[in-house]
């Protein structure tokens, strides 16, 4: 008798073939405890290491006062300081002391008040005070600036107010912050952090348990069975997409609860895109593991291939502008450049539809060029 063509067979047992390979995954879940553990506790683990050691914020930052001559109006403009949750100032007698403290690196900057300030203060032209600040970090020195000349200019509009004489400013700024009203950098990495998590979890979850088969010898004898290749890709795919959204809709709960990041989008549309964002990850391990076939090799490519670019070229850290031209280019073929875009646009300013739809496409793009490939690759010979 001839056997026949695994192509026609009726559809009710190829979808019945289908869910005996996905009931196989399933156990193969429950029987191997790091699936679940790359699934549930990596991103609890990653959320709290960066949610909470990762800040752009510059908080409590030790400072040295140097008052030469105190005085009422001296006093008052150190008050500016002793108030702010950026600052957490120490008064130095003399600049000599305050700058042995800054070589020292106990303090991160300098506010000089010389002799005569409260007498250039009084008079018909402008006091001047001293900032000095450590300029190893960059980033820092230019918060930090930034934070002492907010405070010099409260301190100068109050000033004005208590002597009833408008202060003299040829142009006044009114600011107005959108989207992350309070400046909290943790509003904005731990959005994109979500994909980096997700790009981590679908290319390892596929990348590892496919090559420990290829391994075991479990997937040659796969291979020799009636089945599809697009049945076995199936197979694959749907356990841990289920398994990786598991994961995604944890990571959401903890972004929500936990760190406090509005979300201000709708979940119809983050938990769309954020399907279309790990079917890509998966297509991205089942691509690694087929040409690794090893769980040490596809381990190391995984992380070398997805999770590294993700975090340094997705503009989940690093802002993308400010990129030389040749790696921005690079950047369009990096997945979750899409997905951290998505990710910020819905957390923090809504449903932005001109973002969301331009990134879902290149999504969908790289979604299908990557299962293209994957299928090519997958053949059902053993080499």
């Amino acid at each position: 008798m001839n056997r026949p063509n695994p192509s026609e067979l009726p559809t009710g047992k190829r979808l019945m073939r289908l869910t005996g390979l996905m009931k196989k995954e399933f156990h193969q879940i429950v029987r191997d405890p790091s699936s679940i553990a790359i699934a549930f506790v990596l991103p609890v683990i990653l959320l709290i290491l960066f949610g909470y050691g990762v800040s752009l914020d510059a908080e409590h930052v030790p400072l040295a006062i140097v008052v030469e001559h105190p005085g009422s109006e001296t006093a008052s403009f150190v008050g500016g300081f002793q108030e702010s949750r950026y600052f957490r100032p120490k008064t130095m007698n003399t600049i000599q002391v305050a700058e042995e403290a800054l070589m020292r690196r106990e303090v991160d900057g300098i506010v000089w008040l010389r002799g005569n300030f409260a007498r250039e203060l009084r008079g018909p032209g402008s006091a001047s005070i001293g900032v000095i600040v450590n300029g190893v970090d960059a980033n820092q020195a230019r918060i930090i600036e930034g934070y002492v000349t907010g405070v010099w200019s409260n301190w100068q509009e109050e000033l004005a107010l208590e002597r009833g004489s408008p202060l003299n400013v040829p142009v006044a700024m009114e600011q107005r912050i959108w989207f992350n009203a309070e400046m909290r950098s943790r509003s904005f990495l731990v959005p994109g952090l979500i994909a980096i998590i997700m790009t981590l979890i679908g290319a390892l979850l596929t990348a590892m348990v496919v090559a420990r088969e290829w391994e075991r010898g479990t997937m040659e004898a796969l291979m020799v069975t009636p089945v599809r290749v697009q049945e076995i890709l199936l197979g694959k795919i749907i356990p841990y997409f289920i398994l990786g959204m598991g994961g995604m809709t944890l990571s959401v709960a903890m972004a929500v609860w936990v760190f406090d990041v509005p979300f201000r989008g709708s979940y119809w549309i983050l938990f769309a895109t954020a399907g279309l964002f790990l079917l890509t990850s998966l297509a991205m391990g089942l691509l690694i593991s087929v040409a690794a076939k090893n769980q040490f090799v596809a381990g190391q490519i995984a992380i070398i291939a997805t999770f590294l670019p993700a975090f340094i070229l997705s503009g989940f850290l690093f802002d993308i502008g400010s990129m030389p031209k040749v790696v921005q280019f690079i950047t369009y073929i990096i997945a979750a450049r899409y997905f951290v875009s998505i990710l910020q646009t819905l957390f923090l300013a809504g449903d932005v539809w001109s973002v969301v739809a331009w990134n879902s496409l290149a999504l969908g793009i790289m979604c299908v060029l990557f299962l293209a490939l994957v299928r090519k690759r997958m053949k059902k010979r053993l080499e």
